[in-house]
């Protein structure tokens, strides 16, 4: 997310650090470009504009041009405003009783996943999240958040088939959320195609009889333009209490997350970032601020780190890694635990420093998927003892997972100078320098 502008951003910052004075000039220059690149990552462009002044007006003040670094001030002061333009502080969700949450949103957005994953969010911290299907339109609707209310072990109201009237559901609903004694209804919403003034007078009644303590668009980042008109008519029509964008994953501009918050004064409250349904984050504008810059994101980093790792596992195979008995299921491990984590480009962007220094790396996730399709088409007893996998061994691997021979011979050889460095200490820093130098140890 955000890829296209940061690269940009970081390649003018570079420029300023290089000068050992900032003046008007270069500061101009610089805002210039930073100007360009907001608009064509589809900033909204009254907030762009008003987003450069006050950047202009902070960076011309006398504590940045007599600062002994006035490119590293000049970096500080784009971050406090970017911070600023995204929220300033996080915005928590209002659980007070009766906690109610009303998800809305065009069709396409992801109206019905997110229900699911913000619902998976409010389990994990010890919430009793109830699922209410009240998208009476669109075909498999309730199917579907059936079908993740069971993948994610929440419960989910159904209405009964052919029903019309979103207002008897609703009510229905509440007397069924009495009896299962759950402390957050997460309501689904019907969408549309494009707004249109039958669904925002279903959106507004249906609003009128919960009064739900929190309104979220369910906004498709990717959308650009569009997705700020449509968060602009939804605030004004029913009025928001905050926006969950998705699609962050996908889309490499992400200027839609910059304008909604500005042109809907709500805030952002969470972010999908990928198709399963565990990739779901509350939004923090701060790290959200470090990501775009290339500052990282440590707190996330080690928030999902936490989520994904099994303590008493990690400890078992950094001990098989002393020993010198690392394998291929200690491998294959290794892998899904970063999966988990929402995939490597994703990690890589989280780690200070590394989106700039990880340019020109393989960061190709399918060739992740590739070598894990290889790791799975050998025998358990082959994953303990690589060295027996030969010629005949690797056809089969090879065919079994749908490459060739010569990418298992050369996963098998780089696993091979895997193992040897672990037994030598001095070398492992030689792997990590190849591993920056553009080649990955798998």
């Amino acid at each position: 997310m955000f890829s296209s502008l940061a690269d940009t951003l970081q390649g003018t910052f570079k420029k300023l650090r290089g000068h050992g004075r900032l003046s008007e000039s270069n500061i101009t220059d610089a805002l210039r470009d930073i100007r360009m690149a907001l608009l064509e990552a589809d900033v909204e462009f009254s907030v762009t504009k008003e987003f450069i002044a006050r950047v202009k007006e902070q960076a011309m003040g006398e504590s940045v041009l007599r600062s002994v670094t006035p490119g590293q001030q000049f970096v500080k002061v784009f971050h406090d405003e970017l911070t600023r333009l995204l929220g300033g502080d996080a915005a928590p969700l209002d659980l007070n009783p009766p906690a109610r949450i009303l998800l809305v949103g065009l069709n396409g957005a992801g109206k019905t996943t997110t229900s699911a994953k913000l619902a998976l969010h409010l389990r994990k911290q010890g919430r009793r999240p109830l699922l209410i299907a009240c998208d009476l339109h669109r075909p498999a609707a309730v199917a579907q958040l059936v079908t993740l209310g069971k993948q994610i072990d929440v419960p989910v109201f159904q209405p009964q088939p052919g029903s019309t009237d979103v207002l008897a559901v609703a009510r229905e609903a509440l007397k069924w959320a009495d009896d299962q004694g759950g402390t957050v209804l997460i309501f689904d919403t019907a969408g549309r195609q494009e707004v249109d003034e039958a669904l925002l007078a279903e959106l507004k009644s249906l609003r009128d009889f919960l009064k739900p303590k929190e309104t979220l668009l369910v906004a498709d980042s990717a959308t650009g333009q569009q997705a700020v008109s449509v968060a602009t008519t939804f605030a004004e029509a029913i009025g928001l209490s905050g926006l969950i964008l998705t699609k962050l994953d996908g889309d490499a501009r992400g200027g839609a997350a910059l304008s909604m918050r500005r042109v809907t004064g709500q805030p952002i409250k969470f972010v999908g970032v990928g198709e399963k349904v565990s990739d779901f984050e509350a939004f923090s504008p701060d790290r959200m601020a470090g990501r775009i810059l290339g500052m990282g994101d440590v707190v996330g980093l080690v928030e999902r780190a936490a989520e994904a790792f099994d303590e008493t596992e990690a400890m078992r195979m950094a001990e098989r890694m002393k020993r010198s008995q690392f394998d291929f299921t200690d491998f294959l491990a290794q892998l899904r635990m970063m999966n988990k984590m929402g995939g490597i480009s994703s990690l890589m962007g989280m780690m200070p420093g590394m989106s700039e220094k990880m340019k020109g790396v393989d960061l190709d996730e399918k060739r992740l998927k590739r070598t894990e399709a290889i790791v799975l088409s050998m025998t358990p007893y082959e994953r303990t003892r690589p060295e027996i996998i030969k010629a005949s061994r690797r056809r089969r691997i090879a065919q079994g997972s749908g490459t060739t021979v010569t990418q298992v011979n050369g996963l098998l050889k780089q696993f091979g100078e895997m193992r040897k460095m672990m037994r030598n200490k001095g070398k492992m820093g030689q792997m990590m320098k190849q591993f920056g130098g553009g080649k990955m140890p798998f």
